[in-house]
This record gives C-alpha cells, sequence and structure tokens, in this order.
C-alpha cells in the first residue's frame, strides 16, 4: 500500500511499529501532526533504510543526541542500543571516549554518566547482578613514550590514509595526536575501524570544522572503510538526528570527497 492510499490508522500503525522496533519501547502518541510527520519521516522511513545496519544508525544517532544536549532522547536512544542488544556495554563505554576526543570532554562526560545510570537500570529491571566492569589493564599500546609517538604516527597515517604524520614538538599534535588521539584511541579494541569511522564523521559533521570534515571523510572512503553509498546514507541519517542545515555541509564534503577519491583510485590503475 502507497503511503497516499494509507487511512490514518494504517499509517500510525506501520509509524508505531517502526518506532517500537527501533526504540524497544512503545511508540508515544503524537501530540500534533507535525510529531505524527518527524515520527513517520525519523523511525518508518530513515531507520527502515537499507545500506546502513540498525546497529549501523546507533553509533550515528547516539553521536548525535549527545552532543545535542538533548537529555530526554540520549536516554531514550542508550537505552535502546544497550537493552537491544545492538551495542554492547564495552562498545557503549568505548564509544564514549572516543566521542570525548571528537566532541568534547564535557559533553562526554554527561554521556558517561548516562551510559552507567541506564546499564545499572537495564539489569535493575532484567532482576539480574550488575556485572564487574572489564579490567583497564593491560593496555595493547606500547607504555614506552617513544615506542608510542611511533605507533601514533603510524596509526595517523593509517587512519587518514596519508603519507606524513605531524611534528611532535608540540603539545597538541605531540602529546594530544600522536600520544593520545591515534597512539591510544584509535587503536584500542574495543570498537572497529567501521564504528569509529561512523562515529568521527558525524563528530565531525556538527563541529563545522572545515579540515576535520575533508580529512575523515576523504579517509573513510579512500580506505573504502565506508562505500560511497554507506556514506551518503550516514549523511541522511545525520540530517534526521542533527538537522539539515549541518547535513547539507557534509554532504557537499562528501561530494567532493568522492570525486578526489574516484580521481585518486583512477590514477593508481
Amino acid at each position: 500500500m502507497s503511503h497516499s492510499a494509507e487511512t490514518n490508522a494504517d499509517a500510525y500503525e506501520r509509524v508505531r511499529h517502526a518506532y517500537t522496533d527501533v526504540m524497544g519501547v512503545a511508540a508515544p502518541e503524537p501530540h500534533s501532526s507535525a510529531m505524527a510527520r518527524l515520527y513517520d519521516f525519523v523511525f518508518a522511513e530513515v531507520w527502515q533504510r537499507p545500506v546502513l545496519s540498525r546497529r549501523d544508525r546507533r553509533f550515528i544517532t547516539l553521536a548525535c543526541v549527545a552532543a545535542a544536549d538533548a537529555e530526554t532522547p540520549l536516554r531514550d536512544h542508550v537505552y535502546a542500543a544497550l537493552s537491544s542488544g545492538d551495542v554492547t556495554i564495552a562498545e557503549m563505554q568505548e564509544m564514549v571516549l572516543h566521542f570525548a576526543v571528537y566532541a568534547g570532554w564535557p559533553k562526554a562526560s554527561r554521556f558517561n554518566m548516562i551510559v552507567d545510570e541506564l546499564w545499572e537500570r537495564i539489569h535493575a529491571e532484567r532482576g539480574h547482578q550488575l556485572p564487574s566492569p572489564e579490567p583497564l589493564l593491560p593496555l595493547t599500546t606500547p607504555s614506552d613514550p617513544e615506542d608510542r609517538l611511533a605507533v601514533g604516527e603510524q596509526a595517523f597515517k593509517d587512519v587518514n590514509c596519508l603519507a606524513f604524520a605531524p611534528t611532535r614538538d608540540n603539545p597538541f599534535s605531540g602529546a594530544g595526536i600522536l600520544n593520545f588521539v591515534f597512539g591510544e584511541v584509535w587503536l584500542r579494541p574495543g570498537l572497529g575501524m567501521r564504528e569509529r569511522r561512523l562515529i568521527t564523521v558525524t563528530c565531525v559533521g556538527f563541529q563545522d570544522a572545515p579540515y576535520p570534515i575533508v580529512s575523515h571523510v576523504y579517509a573513510a572512503l579512500k580506505s573504502r572503510d565506508l562505500s560511497f553509498d554507506e556514506m551518503d546514507e550516514l549523511a541522511l541519517h545525520f540530517a534526521a538526528h542533527y538537522g539539515w542545515p549541518k547535513a547539507a555541509h557534509l554532504a557537499e564534503a562528501i561530494r567532493e570527497q568522492k570525486q578526489r577519491v574516484t580521481a585518486e583510485w583512477a590514477d593508481t590503475g
């Protein structure tokens, strides 16, 4: 049945089912026609599209709502991601750390507190004992400072698909970028490269920082960690959860970087 041929009851049932599938709880009654259309577009259309999995969409959405300082959506989406099993607690906690790097520590601190609170709530609702957290140590990255910087330099090149790394002799690039961001965070085993790409591109999309948008969209495409179609779908999902103006900016960067990557692939045969 086409949308135009649906009755209001049919349309609401479709949206209700889609909302429950994504969020794991009953759909709220829309209090206006605008909210009804919003639920329809976001849950019955965007979340049901192919190309990206529901799990993929969790990471994009969580980054968006954590950055937007939207308390209720953040709680709802953390709960849905964890209770559905789409994202494990270890992956969620690792996401908070990665999000902290690309969206800021204050927002990540709030995100982290909500994750802890809702993880405890889920276990209480199910009558289960809260499991012990996974131990931090031993770290899988080098502890020797020289080795750690060398690993960070190589990771910077690998992640960004570049032949160079920034200088060590600057606190931001040496201690921050090489030692921590690429010498530790990008190499941690808690999330795969695909998940880190989804989170990072989402974060740089709402930060409006021109070079990071270009560099991370380029690297995600050039590495083939995200396909052209997956990147376009990321932009649409981002638009649904963070807004069209910033999504339009991200989509333009995607268009330009697809052209750049296509030309580079052609040059290398």
